[in-house]
């Protein structure tokens, strides 16, 4: 486990279990507990409850991740959280795995649970702040890694004996207060510039989302009502009524399936804002095909296979597209079995469970494509242009229905059949496109705006390892 770097002068490289003091019962590592807990967090310092994972961070401590401790079980205060605490996650997902922070502050009658570690150090010969910012490096991240055990990357541990043997650079004393007063001075203009990015970001989503409702309220572009008014449109123009009933007729007199043709469900109107008088609102349903209706794909694609028929996941529609370097392939056997899923060009995916909401349109290679049950495949009516449909699901109006639509308890999901009713404005055709460019237009602009917001955190990301890398050379404070 040598590192071999070359160490300043008067430092020396130590394993960090020589770095630990002795805790209450002469111990210096203790691991939690891991009980049956109550789901809800404790209500106040009064009431004993059980850390979560996620209650350490990199480099924070965020006590108010924890579970409540049933009345019926004993707590075991020899495990309870305090101030000078060093926690690292011992089990979890490769990247929960190993990942440490310094308990500055907390509350009273918290315990770790079982899937943690917690030690102390000597104030007399280490800073706790010097371990911890260690433990953030890129170096000891890489070195921890190497540690772990397990078959899989989501099932991972971090034994006892493997992280005591963590070699660690340890400065004099002095220089180690130093070193931390310089990363805490730099990590906190770094970290001013990430909240100015941060604000950024989060301005930049509220702005995509006004754009999405005001293209779906008429506020975006001139109407077709408004342009007849002024002569740049004949004064008679096709409603959103009448271009609502002319789909409608077309969707009949086009029916070719079996049985008796059934009318598309109605919208739900129900907390809507008020749309203009040229406009309709008809369902989703009433916009897609009769003869390649609303559905769900495949139940169980079962492993990849190489050759077979590519599918999309919910987790392979990111932003507005789908990643077509993620996708995976099912057997062309199980594919035939959903046939009525099958993907064409142009049609619309609306992820349905998990990560409910998302939208995207189908690229060429994906023609003859499948998808899982948890996405719903829309065959958009050649009489609206299908672009502006995805603008109307992507709205805040949109997203507000399917959550209130969507049920489940671990997972939540929208259910086929209350996609069908969603509500979409229906603006004459030539508004649709009109508005579609509109959009287009504005966040094209955000989305730029977005990868430099994203280049500079990135960038931020990197700068911190630089300075933390610099702090443990001893380049930092020379």
């Amino acid at each position: 486990m040598e590192m071999h770097h070359d160490l300043p002068r008067g430092w020396t490289e130590q394993r960090i279990e020589q770095l630990f003091a002795p805790l209450e019962d002469g111990r210096t590592l203790h691991q939690g507990w891991s009980p049956q807990c109550d789901k809800v967090p404790s209500p106040s310092e009064d009431v004993w409850a059980v850390l979560k994972t996620t209650s350490i961070q990199a480099g924070e401590f965020q006590p108010e991740h924890n579970k409540l401790l049933p009345r019926s079980l004993e707590p075991r205060p020899m495990i309870e959280i305090r101030e000078g605490d060093i926690l690292i996650t011992c089990a979890g997902p490769r990247v929960r795995c190993g990942v440490s922070c310094l308990v500055r502050q907390t509350r009273k009658r918290l315990m770790m649970s079982g899937k943690m570690y917690r030690f102390r150090v000597d104030a007399n010969r280490t800073d706790d702040r010097y371990v911890e910012a260690f433990l953030q490096t890129e170096r000891a991240r890489l070195a921890i890694d190497k540690m772990k055990t397990g078959s899989s990357d989501s099932g991972l541990n971090l034994t006892h004996d493997r992280f005591r043997q963590l070699l660690i650079p340890v400065a004099p004393l002095p220089e180690q207060r130093r070193i931390v007063a310089e990363i805490e001075q730099q990590f906190t203009r770094l970290e001013a510039g990430v909240a100015a990015l941060r604000r950024v970001q989060a301005n930049l989503k509220r702005y995509r989302a006004a754009v999405l409702k005001a293209a779906c309220e008429g506020r975006i572009v001139p109407t077709e009502a408004e342009l007849a008014k002024t002569g740049n449109r004949k004064a008679k123009f096709e409603t959103g009524e009448e271009l609502l009933a002319r789909i409608l007729t077309e969707r009949r007199q086009n029916w070719r399936g079996r049985g008796q043709y059934k009318e598309p469900v109605a919208p739900v109107i129900a907390n809507l804002p008020p749309f203009l008088k040229s406009w309709a609102v008809a369902s989703l349903e009433q916009l897609t095909s009769a003869a390649r209706p609303i559905c769900y794909g495949i139940l169980m694609p079962k492993e990849n296979v190489a050759s077979g028929v590519l599918f999309v996941k919910v987790k392979d529609m990111k932003g507005d597209k789908i990643d077509l370097e993620g996708l995976h392939r099912t057997t062309p056997e199980i594919a035939a079995k959903y046939a009525r899923a099958s993907l064409r060009t142009g049609d619309l995916l609306l992820s349905i469970r998990g990560t409910y909401g998302r939208v995207a349109e189908v690229p060429k290679k994906l023609n003859g494509g499948n998808i899982t049950q948890d996405t719903a495949r829309l065959d958009v009516t050649g009489l609206v242009d299908h672009r502006y449909v995805a603008t109307c699901l992507r709205n805040p109006d949109c997203q507000n229905y399917f959550k209130r639509v969507a049920r489940g308890v671990a997972v939540k999901g929208v259910n086929i059949g209350d996609v069908r009713p969603t509500p979409i404005p229906l603006p004459p055709l030539a508004e649709q496109m009109r508005i579609v460019a509109e959009v287009e237009r504005r966040l094209s602009v955000v989305e730029e705006l977005e990868a430099v917001v994203s280049a500079n955190l990135q960038r931020a990301t990197r700068l911190r390892q630089s300075i933390l890398q610099k702090a443990f050379t001893g380049e930092l404070t020379c």
